[in-house]
């Protein structure tokens, strides 16, 4: 019977080489893929020598090309796009089925957000002989490089399924975080929008309706619709002026914000503001102690999981505390020893890494301390807004009432002249 030599793909990933006895081509590749395989490479081996040396007849299989997408470039996803990929990929290779097919499954899946496109790219890398988290890592827009260096984990561990499951859980939740932020952002952003509205509708086409009649009078009006009527010129005479203005500083903060002194400042700040402070650093605790949690929990080395963690901290403060006990645990030292120095973190997390270290736990502390931050974050935001909300009213009854009152409060100059 004849025999092939062939190079396939385990279900796991896995490169395997060996040879197999069948009729046939197409006899090899059914008994391959019932035994769980994928084939690459399929080749037919006979004698052809008096030697008795065997000359391999090659006939590659044919693979896959990724494709470009239409408009060149990648779309980076959304936490909960990428949440939802992973517990695709996660639930086909739970039930069984090889990577390569999984990924092949993937294509034809409806995944919002995540275009076939990817799965195409991973799906042709992992059939030419690349791990899953290098054929991730080909693809930076889509997959960063806490998912790539978790999947590799994985893979090394033989725990790729699980992974991808606690990859899933670790974007929901932050999802979840963001989603409670823009929850408690939208409806301050409402009201102060309609308001700004209102009250330019009022200076540029209300107010000068009044002035037709104020200056038909010869009265004395009073310093606030004085003020008012000025405000009015500006707005309709100068409003490039403002705009401009406006204009001017944006352009200048976010210049300001580029260099490495103005995000300092700025994140610093951030950190210290009151209320919003508050909600700043529990999100920023809660995302460290998260992210490096889950990393350590699947096998990233403590360097490689704080330089991720680092590389992914939007605030400068944290980024720079970060990389200092990077140096010092390179060291020797612990890492609750140089975040301590650091001056930055809360003595909690510091006490439960301390901990976690004594026991042995780190990974579990620091998801612990996850889990009690975001419930803490989740009061502080009703927190926030129910603060905001009065305080926003306020401001626009302020703000109204003081267009009532320089309007009303001519009109009593006007009555009152009339009837002298």
């Amino acid at each position: 019977m004849p025999q092939f030599e062939y190079r396939a793909r385990g279900p796991s990933g896995e490169l395997v080489q060996a040879s197999i006895d069948a009729a046939d081509r197409s006899t090899a590749v059914a008994r391959l893929r019932q035994s769980g395989l994928f084939p690459l490479e399929l080749n037919a081996a006979r004698s052809a020598s008096p030697k008795g040396r065997r000359t391999v007849e090659r006939q590659a299989v044919t693979l896959p090309r990724p494709m470009r997408s239409w408009m060149g470039r990648t779309r980076r996803p959304k936490l909960q796009e990428l949440a939802n990929y992973m517990q695709q990929v996660s639930n086909l290779l739970k039930a069984g089925m090889p990577l390569t097919l999984a990924l092949n499954s993937m294509t034809q899946i409806a995944s919002r957000g995540i275009s076939s496109e990817v799965s195409r790219r991973l799906k042709a890398d992992v059939m030419e002989g690349k791990s899953l988290s290098d054929a991730m890592a080909r693809q930076p827009v889509v997959f960063s490089d806490l998912c790539v260096n978790m999947v590799r984990a994985g893979e090394q561990s033989g725990a790729l399924t699980e992974v991808l499951q606690r990859l899933a859980t670790h974007y929901s939740r932050f999802a979840e975080v963001q989603q409670k932020f823009k929850a408690a952002l939208i409806y301050p952003a409402v009201v102060c929008c309609v308001g700004v509205i209102i009250v330019i509708f009022f200076m540029t086409v209300m107010l000068p309706k009044f002035l037709t009649i104020f200056e038909g009078m010869n009265v004395q009006l009073p310093l606030a619709t004085r003020m008012l009527i000025g405000m009015s010129h500006f707005f309709t005479g100068y409003w490039w002026v403002l705009v401009l203005g406006v204009l001017g500083a944006v352009v200048a903060f976010r210049r300001y914000r580029a260099t490495p002194a103005g995000q300092l400042t700025i994140d610093r700040w951030k950190m210290r503001a009151p209320v919003l402070g508050s909600v700043v650093r529990l999100n920023l605790f809660a995302q460290f102690a998260r992210t490096l949690g889950t990393l350590l929990h699947n096998g990233v080395p403590v360097l490689r999981a704080l330089r991720i963690t680092e590389d992914i901290m939007p605030n400068r403060l944290l980024r720079e505390s970060i990389a200092k006990t990077r140096e010092e645990v390179t060291d020797g030292k612990t890492i609750a020893q140089p975040l301590a120095r650091s001056k930055v973190f809360p003595q909690l997390m510091i006490d439960l890494i301390k901990i976690g270290e004594e026991t042995g736990d780190v990974p579990g502390a620091l998801n612990n301390l996850a889990d009690t931050l975001e419930n803490d974050l989740t009061v502080q935001l009703r927190v926030m807004l129910n603060l905001i909300e009065p305080v926003i009213i306020i401001l626009l009854a302020v703000g109204v009432g003081f267009l009532l009152f320089s309007v009303l409060s001519a009109m009593f100059a006007i009555t009152g002249n009339i009837a002298r």
